[in-house]
């Protein structure tokens, strides 16, 4: 569980379900534009019922946007990466969007601390990875994938050491979330970053290459809210299909947590 106080309702349900972590509902949470008028609803994940009610907290429903269930960000067969990946509640929930195993497909979590892939909802489609994504080369993770082609989706749940001084968090996150969108776009963010004003930690050797998302792929980058975050749909919208901001009503009402949802790399 992320962030202090009491356990709220979703790190009950995740500890009741078998997630790992709270954060496995900001990926599979999806609640319907009628809902507004009903003082309850019951949602369905893999075969499991949850019934929220919303008498005290009604606008849960007014702003609550859908990631995988709406968008299909992950479909069976895919290839995904997983940028810091701990503690594993994402890698249950890609894995479990790849359908059965015999759709094939694959999930490879990277993260500074060594990740064990969780027994539930995990199956040997899943890998995980230790180290730096900052200082990783992008051919070393681009041979992690399938075929050592690239990866369908691109997940970056990557945040930094909260210090609670907030320009110099949102700071760092910005460079974490312009590392995950140079691997995955790799030079084309460069030549659109020259143009604008956002600064990461561009490895020369990264951006002299295409990146590691495919051609047709999806991205989701987690920052930590800001001025500065626009840029990023700024460089976004000529790369991709389709460039929008989400931020999941499983995220803890006192989190800046705000994701970018990138749909169809452009070739």
């Amino acid at each position: 569980m992320s962030g202090a106080g009491t356990p709220d309702f979703f790190y009950r349900e995740a500890q009741r379900l078998g997630y790992v972590a709270r954060s496995a509902f900001k990926v599979i949470i999806s609640i319907p534009p009628f809902a507004p008028d009903l003082p309850c609803y019951c949602i369905s994940f893999d075969g499991h019922s949850l019934t929220l009610c919303f008498d005290s907290i009604r606008s849960l429903f007014l702003q609550l946007l859908q990631i995988q269930n709406k968008h299909k960000l992950i479909t069976p067969g895919s290839s995904v990466l997983d940028l810091g990946c701990a503690p594993g509640a994402w890698l249950q929930v890609a894995c479990q969007s790849l359908g059965p195993l015999q759709s094939g497909g694959a999930v490879v979590g990277i993260d500074l601390k060594k990740v064990k892939v969780p027994s539930a909802h995990c199956d040997a489609r899943v890998q995980t990875v230790s180290a730096d994504v900052v200082k990783l080369p992008m051919d070393q993770i681009r041979a992690l994938s399938p075929k050592k082609k690239g990866f369908s989706v691109i997940l970056s749940d990557m945040c930094p050491s909260v210090s609670g001084i907030t320009t110099r968090d949102a700071a760092l996150s910005m460079e974490l979330g312009m590392r995950a969108l140079e691997l995955a776009v790799g030079r084309a963010a460069a030549s659109i970053q020259q143009e604008g004003s956002v600064d990461g930690p561009s490895a020369a050797a990264d951006t002299n290459e295409s990146g590691i998302l495919l051609s047709g792929g999806n991205l989701v980058i987690k920052l930590l809210e800001s001025e500065d975050i626009q840029d990023f749909t700024k460089i976004c919208k000529p790369l991709f299909r389709k460039a929008s901001w989400l931020r999941p009503k499983a995220t803890r009402s006192s989190s800046r947590e705000i994701y970018l949802i990138c749909q169809g790399l452009q070739s």
